[in-house]
This record gives structure tokens, C-alpha cells and sequence, in this order.
């Protein structure tokens, strides 16, 4: 029981931890994306890009922003990864769906990429890819070290209250970011079901 309710208090100090005004600043890119007809690319490994596959349904099913993951097509992320090896499987797949500045990159991931310690190098090559064609990145991540980081034009990072929870709480907190995001008003276009089958009935 102990150990639950550390737990739940850790959720807690991460809530109160998260900087508002980064979170804006991402909602504020995605709806300059959006009016500017830009699309969003969301790029995640493991259990990441299990949140960027369900950060794209929102975005495209309640925001309205055309966006894509790319390890939501797995033969040609694998194909990829065969042919031409992990490090550029990403910025390859951007290089396919010809990327543009007025594009984002978003970046769901723990450490956010480290060329240097050779982790997640396919999330620093893709950086690297948008940097050079001008295209905007965003990034919900778990270090102010790591890549993404370091060169987002808008990210939040996921505090650190337990340096032995830093990747269940990171990738917990994607979701609650990402579904926080979705549901501003600034961005959310369309009704989430329920919320539109329980409002009362219009006389």
C-alpha cells in the first residue's frame, strides 16, 4: 500500500510541476500549423509510439490537423530499418511524405534523443531533417537534456519527482498532456463522444 500512495503523490507533484505556459506554447504551434494547412508528424519508440498512434486520432478526429505516425505503417518503418538502418528510419519516412516548414515534428519520448550516449538516434536525425528544412518542432519529453529538448520551438517537459519513475511517469503524462492539448479550446474542433451524449437537449 505504501508504495501506492508514493506512487499517486509522485502523479501529483508531476501535475503541479508542469509548466503552463510551455503547454501553450505548443497548442499556440499546432493552431499556427493547423491555419496554415501544415501537417503534424508524431514520432515515438516503444512505448511512446504506442501514445503518438493515439495522439494522432485526436488530432486528426477532434482538431482537424491532417497528422501521421510513422510507426503506425510498420512494413515500411521495417523496411526501412532493413535497408537502410535505424538511425534514419524516421528521417527517411519524413524525406518520403516530403516534409515542409510549415510542418511539425512532434516528439512523444522519455529522454528525447542523444546522439552523443546513441539513443533514440532516430529521433536526432529526424530533428535534424525538420531543423534543415525549416519545419517547426514540438516535444512532450522527459529531460531538459535530451535533443529534443534542446531544439523544439515549443515542448514540455515531464518534471522529475523520482529519478527511478522518470519513463512511467514521462509516458503517463503523454496522455495526459496530449488529451489536455486536444481538449483546449483553442485547438478542439470537433465534440469527444460522450461529453456529446450526456449534454441536456436543446429545447
Amino acid at each position: 500500500m505504501q508504495f501506492i500512495q508514493d506512487y499517486l503523490d509522485e502523479c501529483a507533484q508531476v501535475l503541479r510541476g508542469l509548466d503552463s505556459g510551455a503547454i501553450q506554447k505548443v497548442v499556440d504551434l499546432l493552431r499556427a500549423a493547423r491555419e496554415a494547412e501544415g501537417r503534424v508528424f508524431v514520432l515515438g519508440v516503444g512505448g511512446s509510439a504506442a501514445s503518438a498512434s493515439h495522439f494522432v486520432n485526436d488530432l486528426r478526429k477532434l482538431v482537424l490537423i491532417e497528422t501521421y505516425a510513422p510507426t503506425d505503417n510498420v512494413s515500411e518503418l521495417t523496411a526501412r530499418t532493413n535497408d537502410e538502418g535505424w538511425a534514419s528510419c524516421f528521417s527517411g519516412w519524413l524525406q518520403g511524405s516530403h516534409l515542409k516548414p510549415k510542418d511539425v515534428v512532434f516528439v512523444l519520448s522519455v529522454g528525447g534523443g542523444d546522439a552523443e550516449k546513441n539513443i533514440s538516434p532516430n529521433l536526432v536525425e529526424a530533428l535534424n531533417y525538420a531543423r534543415k528544412i525549416g519545419a517547426k518542432i514540438a516535444g512532450i519529453v522527459g529531460r531538459s537534456g535530451g535533443y529534443t529538448a534542446k531544439v523544439a520551438d515549443a515542448c514540455v517537459i515531464v518534471p522529475t519527482v523520482n529519478p527511478a519513475h522518470i519513463t512511467p511517469h514521462t509516458e503517463a503524462f503523454h496522455s495526459v498532456i496530449g488529451h489536455l492539448i486536444v481538449t483546449h479550446p483553442d485547438l478542439k474542433a470537433m465534440p469527444t463522444k460522450w461529453e456529446s451524449a450526456a449534454a441536456p437537449a436543446k429545447p
